[in-house]
């Protein structure tokens, strides 16, 4: 898909609750939403519960891309210290890295958020920072997200968000 997911579902929210966010850069779902589980899974390991591919809140004939998805991706557009410039969409980033978007991804920054009861915390300022769910998971508490900055062309894979933290969702043709 070229933009992020925008599938109103339980556990979904649009950064600062707000609907034009939405419109414009998807719903933001916690891993366990995003991959159609209970939501016990941001807080314990259901790898056995994960299919590869995994559909997750995809639509049918999509699926949530795993680490080897977003590395074909990053290496796809000319490796992890470049790909952030050639994935990041032509506008709405704050910084001073000139986006190409050359692979037409259209990476927006969609932010991160977390939920605290029925209040929404929104930890990253919005323009700054762009983060996708993978299928796959580090331990109890972390799964892998491909990740884009405002500050870097780096496109990187890691662990370092944690299952409960509100991020974009991209979904990939099977």
């Amino acid at each position: 898909m070229a933009e992020n997911l925008n599938y109103d579902i339980p556990g979904s929210r649009c950064y600062k609750d707000s609907v034009a966010y939405c419109n414009k850069y998807g719903r933001l779902y916690d891993w366990a939403t995003a991959m159609a589980l209970d939501s016990s899974c941001n807080n314990t390991t259901c790898e056995d519960q994960v299919n590869t591919p995994h559909q997750g809140i995809c639509p049918p004939g999509w699926h949530i891309p795993s680490n080897a998805d977003w590395q074909e991706l990053v290496n796809s557009a000319g490796g992890e210290s470049t790909a952030g410039t050639k994935l990041k969409a032509a506008s709405d980033w704050i910084g001073v890295y000139i986006d190409t978007d050359d692979y037409k991804f259209s990476a927006l920054p969609g932010g991160m958020c977390g939920a605290s009861g029925s209040k929404l915390e929104c930890v990253t300022p919005f323009g700054i920072t762009g983060i996708w769910h993978s299928s796959n998971e580090d331990s109890k508490s972390k799964a892998y997200h491909l990740i884009l900055v405002y500050y870097s062309g780096i496109a990187k894979i890691e662990s370092s968000v944690g299952k409960n933290a509100l991020v974009s969702v991209r979904c990939l043709k099977d």
